[in-house]
């Protein structure tokens, strides 16, 4: 394994699940390069997230708060859900889009608009939000997991053309481009993490032989937080 794809874990600051979790690449990082960089997230803007729930969702939320943010409004599925991300996570708000219309709620809780979005989800939320940008919006493309299981018929945006009318930006992005700005990115969210600002909750299942079952959790949103394996 090439020495640049490894670093040693100073446990002081967390511990090495937090590795995985709140300062990992594909979660904590993905999240702050996310919202930091790419959404470019600044005080007063309306901020949405969808897949709020999971992994990096429950981060992006937190981080765009963070950033300064004057409304950060959640999407996940369940009443459960719904409830960790306003009550554990100080989300201000969050939709339940199995239970909900999305975009008359988006209408009761961004009535100016949305100025950021970040997306794990893609389809028809994507569309929902894409009628109710507003000028210079930012719209984030970090995943699309209602699209993964229909990749010989993946849906794309029918509400595109909202980007030109309101002179706004779609723009995905992976976090193994910001590797030169990753000890920026752990310094942060580490102090955020000793401060408590910064909340992640993890999903520790043990056993090789239920990794199936964990995969399909994934898949399907049956978890918070962060889902870790320990074999």
């Amino acid at each position: 394994m090439p020495s640049f794809t490894m670093r040693k874990l100073d446990t002081s600051v967390a511990p090495p699940s937090a590795f995985l979790g709140a300062l990992g690449l594909t979660t904590g990082m993905t999240a702050y390069f996310g919202i930091v960089d790419v959404g470019r997230v600044k005080p007063g803007d309306t901020v949405v997230v969808s897949g709020a729930a999971g992994a990096v969702g429950s981060m992006a939320g937190q981080i765009a708060r963070l950033s300064g943010a004057s409304k950060v409004i959640g999407i996940a599925g369940g009443p459960h859900k719904t409830k960790f991300l306003v009550d554990e996570l100080k989300f201000d708000a969050a939709i339940d889009y199995k239970n909900e219309n999305v975009g008359d709620r988006l209408d009761e809780l961004a009535p100016d608009g949305i100025n950021v979005f970040f997306d794990n989800v893609g389809g028809e939320i994507l569309d929902d939000v894409l009628m109710r940008i507003v000028l210079g919006s930012r719209i984030v493309i970090c995943g699309a997991i209602s699209q993964y299981e229909k990749m010989t018929e993946v849906r794309g945006p029918k509400n595109y053309l909202k980007l030109a009318e309101r002179h706004s930006s779609i723009e995905g992005f992976a976090v193994f481009h910001f590797a030169a700005h990753y000890p920026r990115a752990e310094a942060q969210l580490a102090d955020w993490l000793r401060s408590g600002d910064l909340v992640m909750r993890e999903q520790i299942e043990h056993g090789v032989e239920n990794f199936p079952a964990m995969l399909n959790m994934l898949m399907t949103g049956g978890h918070h937080g962060k889902l870790l394996l320990k074999v």
